[in-house]
This record gives structure tokens, sequence and C-alpha cells, in this order.
């Protein structure tokens, strides 16, 4: 009976060896072909698993996966007049949607002027962009706040806010992160993503821009 003179090396190209009964050696192209098509899935698996990491670290890195198909939906809330308002209400046109506060000390007024910016920008070349800013601190936003801000702001704006319940519901629609911080009485900050969002009628997300997105892009 042939016995194997050693074991095959996997990663190996060398042809396994048999020793026959007539003590001569001869290859086993059966063999040959299995080490080959080993080595050969053992490349593919690794090379899929690198290219499936890649893409996974890209998007947590993008924040791609905190936008989707799924963005944007029904919602209810209050405007600077104190009148209820709908989805259905605010983007009856093309919109940049963002959530943020009015105490924000930084990150929201850059912001927001930004997005300013931009729908001049679009106005200029014919076209009319809604700005809609949705308060996540409805404890302090009220409308009479939110009326001052939008005045000082960007005059144009549609400014939101509601109870705590409905401004959970706007954001979960639209997968937007929110936490209160510490501190005491009305001295506290708000966690919260920044992202823009390019909503059409129909709660259709068109894009969504990060903060180092400038208006012009």
């Amino acid at each position: 009976m042939a016995i194997p003179s050693r074991p095959p090396k996997l990663y190996s190209y060398e042809p396994l060896v048999i020793n026959d009964s007539a003590g001569t050696d001869s290859e086993s192209p059966v063999n040959k072909a299995a080490i080959l098509l080993a080595g050969l899935g053992l490349l593919v698996l690794v090379s899929g698993t690198a290219l499936y990491t890649l893409l996974g670290a890209r998007s947590a890195c993008d924040g791609s996966s905190a936008v989707g198909a799924t963005i944007g939906g029904p919602f209810e809330l209050v405007d600077r007049a104190g009148g209820l308002v709908t989805d259905s209400d605010v983007l009856n046109r093309p919109a940049l949607v963002y959530f943020g506060y009015t105490f924000c000390p930084d990150v929201c007024p850059f912001d927001m002027a930004r997005n300013a910016l931009a729908a001049d920008l679009l106005a200029e070349q014919g076209h009319d962009i809604a700005v809609v800013f949705i308060s996540v601190d409805p404890e302090r936003d009220t409308p009479e706040v939110l009326g001052q801000y939008a005045d000082d702001m960007y005059p144009q704006m549609t400014a939101l806010t509601g109870s705590a319940e409905q401004v959970k519901a706007a954001a979960n629609a639209y997968r937007a992160y929110y936490a209160k911080g510490e501190g005491s009485g009305e001295f506290y900050l708000v966690d919260h993503s920044t992202f823009t969002y390019l909503m059409f009628p129909g709660n259709e997300l068109g894009t969504y821009f990060r903060r180092e997105d400038t208006a012009e892009e």
C-alpha cells in the first residue's frame, strides 16, 4: 500500500510524493489539487474578512451607520407661535433639518449659520430651501425663546420645540442622539448629534451633511 513519505505543506506548492511498492516516487495530482484549492480558499477567506473589517471601520468612522433609508418620519411639534405643527406642515418643500438647542455655546450657532448661508446660496440659484431647527432641550427652549433665537440667527428659520415626548419622537424618527448633561437649574449642556439632513416632502431623505461640510458643499 502506498504511504505518504511526509505530510503535505499547506502553503507550499511542492508536490506530494508517494512511495509505490516498487520503491519509486510519483506525484499525486489529486492531492496537489486539494492543497492548491485549500490554499486559495484560505486566501479568499482572509481577503474577504479584511475587506469586511475595512468597510465596517469606515462605516463606523464616517457616520453612515447613523443615517440611512429609515431617516425621517411623522412628528408633531410646537412652532414659535405656540401652534401645533406636523411634518407635513414643515416639510412642504426641501428643507435642511437640524437638531440642537438655543443655549448651545458653540456648535449649534456655527452649524445653523452654515445652514442659513447654504439656503441663501441656493436661493440665488433659484432653489427654495427651508431651514428647520428642532430643539432637543424642550425644558428651556420655549416657543418664546425659539422665536428670539430665530430672529437673531436667521428670521426665515422654522424653529420647533414641544413636550419631552414630542421631541423624543421626532429625534427617534431621525435617529438623532441627545442627552442632557450634568448641571443645576438652567445651567447644563446637552450632548447631541450634529448631522444636517436634506429632506424632501414625504419624509424623503436626500442626503446628510456633517459639521465639517461647508455651505458651498
